[in-house]
């Protein structure tokens, strides 16, 4: 992690669970980081328990689905810090639905957040890269099991997080094609305690059940992100997948 001191990263959805937790252990490995989150004063008061840290918190407003925020958010970071090295697409939602009933608003957000928004900050990143001649980037995308397989239910969210799985590959194709040095990596966790899981809207009864299975933590994926950025230049760890022992399925 050393070479990446002094540099600036990118987290996305950086206000709470696995976003601020990256974020944190970015700070505290000497990075500049930006936190982009629509709940900006969350990332505020993360940036000041992180002022002896040898890296900065850069709190920055940001809606991802929204394009004139991202480039709004890019265009920032140019100003004001240079040239981004890393990208951690960590934003997104979930929302318990189903196929049969929708609403479909609540589809739009799903796709509109996890997949578009994800792509929209990577061009975004990329762009800053090939303008700085910076050759040596990484594009983390925080992906999930949900993302390999069909689950019980969250259909339109395991949907995209399918979509993250091909377009991380799609990325990596791109960028070998290009030449480029450029590494993309995807994060598939298993279940996370986080905020997401009650903010996702599931049933009462589900709640209940999610009591009694294992969970990592929101720092396991931090060091997880830690682990891949750690790796030589020409090692691209391209999909991990990490699970909490004991987790079915």
């Amino acid at each position: 992690m050393q070479r990446w001191s002094g540099r600036v990263a990118v987290v996305t959805g950086a206000s709470a669970g696995i976003g601020a937790a990256i974020a944190e252990e970015l700070v505290k490995k000497g990075l500049k980081v930006v936190g982009l989150a629509r709940r900006v004063e969350r990332v505020e008061e993360n940036a000041k328990l992180l002022r002896s840290e040898p890296g900065k918190l850069h709190p920055l407003k940001c809606d991802v689905s929204n394009e004139s925020d991202v480039k709004e958010a890019f265009k920032w970071v140019k100003s004001n810090l240079g040239a981004v090295d890393i990208l951690v697409n960590n934003a997104g939602v979930g929302d318990f639905n189903n196929l049969t009933d929708g609403p479909p608003e609540k589809w739009r957000n799903i796709i509109d957040i996890n997949v578009l928004g994800l792509s929209m900050c990577t061009r975004e990143a990329i762009q800053s890269m090939r303008e700085k001649a910076v050759d040596d980037g990484h594009i983390i995308n925080i992906n999930s099991v949900l993302g390999h397989g069909t689950p019980a239910a969250l259909f339109m969210y395991a949907a995209s997080k399918h979509a993250v799985t091909v377009l991380t590959e799609g990325l990596r194709r791109e960028l070998v094609q290009q030449k480029s040095k450029i590494r993309v990596t995807s994060i598939s966790p298993g279940a996370v305690k986080t905020e997401f899981i009650a903010a996702s809207g599931v049933p009462k009864e589900f709640l209940e059940h999610l009591k009694n299975i294992p969970f990592l933590e929101a720092r396991d994926v931090a060091d997880s992100v830690m682990y891949v950025l750690g790796t030589p230049p020409h090692v691209q760890i391209h999909e991990l997948i990490i699970k909490p022992v004991g987790e079915q399925g």
